[in-house]
């Protein structure tokens, strides 16, 4: 299982990138899953549903299942949050893990970036930061790649999945 973080601030474009990519991965033939960091509180349950009432009665755990899915809810009831690798243990088998989120664990990221935001860079101090997608000329040797150009940023991770295979990418991988 490879690893690969997507990572920016909040409003650079890292989900609307992964919606764009994940679709040009599959169709290469890699199995992608992705972990997502929530900074808030969220809940994929719905208020008044038997699960969230199962949930709110006090489980620690509740899964639901059905012909097309199932989902794992699991309430931490005051314990710390699970580490990524922690999460990363968690998941299938797949070819490639894609991280939103969790800019501070040692993975290599993409960098999502916006011009005219007033957050900087990573790359510049973030030594895991391997390439960047931007709507901004840049001064680097990082592969840079346009915001909006999918496929070239999809072609970019295969070859790195690829190029990568039998090597660590993070604890949890191989």
């Amino acid at each position: 299982m490879k690893i690969l973080g997507i990572a920016g601030y909040s409003g650079s474009g890292k989900t609307t990138l992964i919606e764009k990519i994940v679709p040009l991965l599959v169709e290469t033939g890699l199995r992608v899953s992705l972990i997502k960091h929530a900074h808030h509180e969220f809940d994929v349950d719905h208020r008044g549903k038997d699960s969230w009432r199962h949930r709110k009665a006090g489980c620690a755990e509740v899964l639901v299942s059905s012909s097309l899915r199932w989902a794992l809810m699991h309430e931490l009831h005051g314990d710390a949050e699970p580490t990524l690798d922690e999460q990363l243990r968690r998941l299938s088998p797949c070819d490639l893990v894609l991280v939103e989120g969790y800019k501070q664990d040692p993975i290599p990221r993409i960098e999502v970036h916006r011009a005219g935001g007033d957050r900087p860079l990573l790359f510049p101090d973030d030594p895991y930061v391997i390439a960047v997608a931007t709507d901004e000329p840049l001064e680097t040797r990082l592969p840079c790649f346009g915001l909006d150009d999918a496929p070239a940023i999809s072609r970019f991770i295969t070859e790195f999945v690829r190029a990568s295979a039998g090597r660590r990418l993070s604890v949890a991988s191989d």
